[in-house]
């Protein structure tokens, strides 16, 4: 089809689709369902599992195993930017990593306990790749199909769809879950990994509307040769451009500083909330669903605010609100009468501020971008979480 112009809101609205159909990876698979389902049925013989003939506590070989994924896209974030610049191929690279996210997800259907861990932690493995590769290519979009004073909001829209989307799965799957009479489902491990597999399908499946309308060749380029050599040199060059940009070389120290208590949060909260302050987990499903409602509102309240103040003040108003939060869940008192109220609350506190500090990152890194055909540089940010996140699940 002919590709529609840059601002248009048909181009804009598909774009912003992707989040709805990719965040279910993050609530269900990475958040919610499968870190339970992967405990619980790993959790015999003391915790301990065997992989490729080598004893591991189950949590250790799943954070290894993320962090191997982690370590894998922040590698070849940049050799395929490279790729991508010289040969006009960006959407099939996102859709490709679309692809194996999705049905690396659908492939937990089969990981059924100990037998057949191998395949619960390949599938992790791939589908982290997937996503996160996807979002990659996926993010560098954003200067393409948007003009800058377009990007607080359009940035905003895909967050408050993805909130919106996974929550409404998540709220799906959960009822089988709990409720599995409900489907007449007998089989203990069957709900979880109809999960699974309903996530793949919502991911390959919505993306769909993306890859319709989003353009694959922006700049026209037409292939050439060495690509992969081309590739291996593109991070050179992106770090020899940040010498000439020193607004942007800032905004990159600063987001590497902030998006690490961002992180350490995102991944703890849940281990803390639940072994800290002994939340069981029908209260830790509540406060993750909960977290994800007020960050749909927050990413909107902040958008707007952004636009009468500007993108860097009103980080540093949600970046002080998420140092008061951490502040207060180190006073936090797991003998207090009111710990439960006092969980939601914190709850509600942390998704007002992560859906504007994500949202206001990918827009204003979008608005800092110098006009360049350079896609490397446009997911350093993401090169960037990638490494951190290496060195701290490890």
């Amino acid at each position: 089809m002919k590709n529609l112009p840059k601002g248009s809101p048909k181009l804009i609205n598909a774009w912003a689709f992707y989040d709805w159909a990719n965040s279910v990876y993050s609530l269900v698979i990475a958040t919610a369902v499968f870190p339970i389902y992967y405990d619980s049925v790993t959790s015999g013989n003391k915790g301990m599992v065997n992989f490729l003939g080598t004893s591991f506590i189950n949590s250790t070989l799943l954070s290894y195993s993320l962090s191997f994924s982690f370590l894998i896209v922040a590698s070849l974030s940049p050799i395929l930017s490279g790729i991508a610049d010289y040969s006009g191929n960006k959407k099939r690279f996102m859709q490709f990593f679309c692809y194996l996210g999705s049905i690396s997800v659908m492939s937990m259907f089969f990981f059924k306990g100990q037998d057949t861990l191998w395949i619960g932690i390949v599938s992790t493995v791939l589908a982290s790749i997937g996503f996160w590769g996807s979002i990659v290519f996926y993010n560098s979009y954003l200067p393409e199909i948007a003009f800058p004073e377009q990007h607080d909001r359009v940035s905003a829209k895909g967050f408050m769809l993805g909130y919106t989307g996974s929550i409404l799965l998540l709220t799906f799957n959960l009822t089988m879950v709990m409720k599995p009479e409900w489907y007449g489902i007998s089989d203990p491990t069957l709900p979880a990994r109809i999960s699974f597999l309903s996530v793949g399908i919502w991911w390959m499946g919505f993306a769909q509307v993306t890859f319709h309308f989003l353009p694959n060749n922006v700049f026209n380029k037409n292939p050439r040769k060495n690509f992969i050599f081309k590739g291996l040199r593109e991070l050179k060059l992106v770090f020899e451009n940040l010498k000439n940009q020193p607004k942007l070389k800032q905004f990159l120290t600063a987001f590497f500083l902030y998006s690490i208590g961002v992180q350490t949060i995102i991944l703890l909260l849940g281990i803390y909330v639940k072994i800290e302050l002994g939340i069981e987990t029908s209260k830790l499903i509540i406060i993750i669903l909960l977290i994800n409602l007020v960050a749909i509102f927050g990413a909107y309240v902040f958008s707007r605010i952004s636009e009468n103040i500007g993108n860097i003040k009103t980080l540093k108003i949600t970046i002080a609100i998420w140092g008061f939060i951490c502040f207060c869940i180190f006073l936090i008192d797991k003998h207090s009468e009111y710990i439960d109220l006092q969980v939601y609350l914190l709850g509600g506190s942390i998704g007002m501020v992560l859906g504007a500090i994500q949202s206001l990152s990918r827009s204003t890194y979008s608005k800092l971008l110098p006009e360049t055909e350079d896609h490397a540089l446009k997911k350093l940010p993401l090169f960037l979480e990638h490494l951190f996140l290496v060195l701290w699940v490890q």
